[in-house]
C-alpha cells in the first residue's frame, strides 16, 4: 500500500516541477566576406563627373570600406557624402540606403530603424533598385527589436511585391523560432521529402524527453542527468542526496529531531532542485541539438534574411 502511495507522490512532485517541453533556440549567422563579394551593387556606378565631386569622392571611399566590411568607417564616410550632396535626390536615397545596409550588416538594428525613419526611404516603391533588399533589412530589424506591427506591415509589402521571398521568410521564421508545429505544416506542403523533413527527423531522433529526465531524477537522484549524458552531474546529485538522506536518517534514529528536520530541509532543496534542474538540462540539450541542425539548414539554403539580399555595395 505504501509503495503505490509513494510512487504517486513522486510522480506528483515531478509534475509540479515540470519544465515546459519546448525550445527557445538562438540561431545566428557569421557574416562571410566571400558571400558579399559574389553580389553586385544595387545602383548604377557613379559617373566620371560624379566621382570628381566632393560627395562622389566620399562615396567612393565609403564603398571601398563597405566592401571590406569595415562598417564603422563606411558609415562615417557615407554620412560625409550625404552632407556634401546637394542636387541629386536619387543619389541621396542611395547613400541613405547604404548607411542602412551598413548598420544592418553590423547587427545594429535599432540604428537601422532610426536611420530609416530620418531618411526619405519611407516613400520609395518597387521602382527603387534596392526595394527588395530594403524590405528584408526592415523586416529583420523590426523582428530583432520586437516591433511586431511594423514587421507585419513589411511582410504585407513583401507578399505583394516579392511573394517567393515572403514564403522563404515564413520558413526562416519557423526554423529560427523553433516552431516545430509550423515547420511540420510547411513541410506537408512540399510534394517530396525536403530539408525540413530531414531537420525534423534529425531532431526527433536525438532529442531528450524533459518529462523522462525529471521522472528519472524523481525516482533516483542523478538518473535524470545520466539520461542526458551528464555523468559528473549525475554522480554529484546522487552523492549529495545520498549523504543528506543518510545524515537525516541518523539524526532521527538518534532522536536529534531538530538536526534531522534541518538536514531533511536541505535535502528537500537538493531533491526538488535536482528534478527541476534535470528538466532544464534536457531542454538545454534539445536547444543545442536543434541549433546545430537548424544552423546548417539556414546557411545551406540561405534562409537568413542577410543571405537573401540580392545586392551588396
Amino acid at each position: 500500500m505504501i509503495r503505490p502511495i509513494l510512487l504517486t507522490l513522486l510522480l506528483f512532485i515531478a509534475a509540479c516541477y515540470r519544465v515546459p517541453d519546448r525550445i527557445d533556440p538562438r540561431v545566428s549567422y557569421q557574416l562571410q566576406d566571400q558571400h558579399f563579394q559574389q553580389l553586385t551593387g544595387a545602383f548604377p556606378p557613379l559617373s566620371k563627373e560624379e566621382r570628381g565631386l566632393d560627395w562622389g569622392k566620399e562615396a567612393v571611399i565609403a564603398r571601398a570600406f563597405a566592401e571590406e566590411l569595415d562598417l564603422y568607417r563606411a558609415v562615417s564616410t557615407f554620412k560625409r557624402a550625404l552632407i556634401l550632396i546637394e542636387d541629386s535626390p536619387s543619389r541621396k536615397l542611395e547613400l541613405q540606403y547604404d548607411i542602412l545596409l551598413c548598420f544592418f550588416l553590423a547587427k545594429r538594428y535599432d540604428e537601422v530603424i532610426e536611420a530609416f525613419e530620418k531618411s526619405d526611404l519611407a516613400h520609395v516603391d518597387k521602382s527603387f533598385y534596392a526595394y527588395h533588399d530594403l524590405l528584408l533589412i526592415l523586416y529583420e530589424s523590426y523582428r530583432e527589436t520586437d516591433h511586431q506591427e511594423k514587421q507585419a506591415k513589411v511582410l504585407e509589402l513583401m507578399e505583394k511585391s516579392f511573394p517567393v521571398t515572403n514564403e522563404e521568410l515564413k520558413v526562416s521564421r519557423a526554423i529560427r523560432e523553433g516552431n516545430l508545429v509550423a515547420i511540420n505544416e510547411i513541410a506537408c506542403g512540399f510534394q517530396h521529402p525536403s530539408y525540413l523533413d530531414n531537420l525534423m527527423d534529425c531532431y526527433s531522433e536525438h532529442k531528450k524527453s524533459v518529462a523522462t529526465a525529471q521522472c528519472l531524477n524523481a525516482f533516483l537522484p542523478g538518473a535524470g542527468y545520466l539520461y542526458i549524458g551528464q555523468r559528473k552531474s549525475a554522480m554529484t546529485a546522487f552523492l549529495l542526496n545520498g549523504l543528506f538522506i543518510a545524515a537525516a536518517t541518523q539524526f532521527f534514529l538518534h532522536k536529534h529531531v531538530a538536526a534531522g528536520i534541518i538536514t531533511a530541509g536541505f535535502e528537500a532543496g537538493w531533491y526538488f532542485g535536482g528534478i527541476y534542474g534535470a528538466g532544464e538540462e534536457a531542454k538545454y540539450y534539445n536547444e543545442r541539438l536543434y541549433e546545430r541542425a537548424a544552423s546548417g539548414v539556414l546557411n545551406e539554403h540561405k534562409l537568413f534574411p542577410v543571405l537573401m539580399l540580392d545586392h551588396a555595395f
